[in-house]
């Protein structure tokens, strides 16, 4: 079986060549996932329709016959108690504070940025990074001498999602845990730092898109767009996660449009990346950035009961983030040739290694 599996690049340099192929195959496609095999789903309608499937879980527990690999998962009703956890941050009855604690802090960047006299800058690191762990700290009560030990243990996380053992990520957890009186742990440091990843990788996929293709930037300027469209043309385009770092699986044999079959105790990874640009919706041309698109529908949140709960987070910064930096540094442009962009060396999250810019132009 192995010899028709398509083993997913963890350096994410062949991303673009493997969407192609989810986007060309019909049905899932077998990938091998760091030495795992799984089923991979690009498909938008297939997609969707197995995200709201009872028998798709998030808990290989749930039906016991394979070995658990370590990864800290939830399944249904853990999962709805994380969100549970986590929806008073982001709840849709609290219109004042996402806004006031994103602009406050995207104010407080961008004036460090203004300060800053180096003459090429990383985005990524100095703004995209820094934005999502300040909002982040902040709505999560984290005082300011808090930040590092959450940044640090937001990247063990990612690095190793097992790494409970951590000190940083021992200590993220206890202060969770103390805050929700004692009803959160690893899983729920795990889903912040996803929500970490996402957001940094969809900020910095926004600045680099409208880098790349200044006219785009033009179009949101001439009043033809507005940065709400760019914003959701880059969840489109570039989702900041390709893959959900949390695989499901099935508990009960399922039979697929077609006639294919996806066993029981099959891995099934959602592939919101090929999904969300995939021609099947976008045309031949859904892999290019064109902020006036009509359609610009995606999976990059997910879908159903266990979509993103942050999205309206990751919505409103990458929105703010964007309308203060260019606003503030009309003559921004690359310091690199866009080709030579490295991407961010993960097999799960979409985004850049480091964003060089030069914040005022070349000179």
């Amino acid at each position: 079986m192995r010899r028709h599996t398509l083993a997913l690049d963890p350096t994410a340099r062949r991303r673009a060549e493997e969407e192609r192929i989810l986007h060309t195959t019909t049905g899932p496609v077998r990938v091998d996932v760091l030495g795992e095999l799984a089923w991979a789903i690009g498909d938008p309608d297939l997609l969707r329709w197995l995200l709201t499937d009872h028998r798709v879980v998030k808990d290989r527990r749930r039906y016991g016959d394979r070995p658990d690999p370590g990864r800290p998962t939830a399944h249904d009703q853990a999962h709805h108690r994380i969100r549970d956890l986590l929806a008073p941050v982001f709840a849709p009855d609290r219109p004042d504070v996402l806004p006031v604690t994103v602009e406050r802090n995207t104010s407080a960047l961008l004036a460090d940025l203004s300060e800053n006299d180096d003459p090429i800058v990383d985005l990524r690191a100095a703004y995209a990074v820094e934005l999502s762990v300040r909002v982040l700290a902040d709505l999560l009560g984290i005082p300011a001498d808090g930040r590092g030990v959450f940044r640090r243990a937001l990247d063990r996380m990612l690095e190793d999602s097992a790494a409970t053992s951590d000190p940083d990520v021992r200590a993220m957890t206890e202060f969770m845990s103390a805050a929700t009186a004692g009803e959160s742990g690893p899983a729920e440091t795990l889903v912040l730092a996803i929500g970490h990843e996402a957001l940094v990788n969809l900020i910095g996929s926004a600045i680099a898109a409208l880098l790349v293709a200044p006219e785009q930037r033009g179009l949101v300027r001439a009043g033809r767009a507005t940065w709400s469209d760019v914003v959701e043309e880059t969840l489109r385009v570039a989702a900041p996660m390709s893959h959900h770092r949390l695989m499901r699986y099935a508990v009960e044999d399922i039979e697929l449009p077609g006639g294919r079959t996806i066993a029981k105790g099959d891995v099934i990874l959602p592939s919101y990346g090929a999904a969300s640009n995939n021609p099947k919706y976008a045309g031949a041309d859904s892999t290019v950035f064109d902020v006036t698109r009509a359609d610009k529908s995606h999976l990059a949140f997910g879908h159903g009961t266990l979509a993103c709960p942050s999205a309206r987070l990751a919505r409103i910064a990458c929105r703010t983030a964007l309308v203060g930096l260019f606003g503030l540094f009309p003559a921004i442009e690359l310091a690199v040739p866009a080709a030579t962009l490295e991407p961010s060396p993960s097999l799960f999250g979409n985004g850049h290694a480091a964003l060089p810019v030069y914040l005022h132009g070349r000179r």
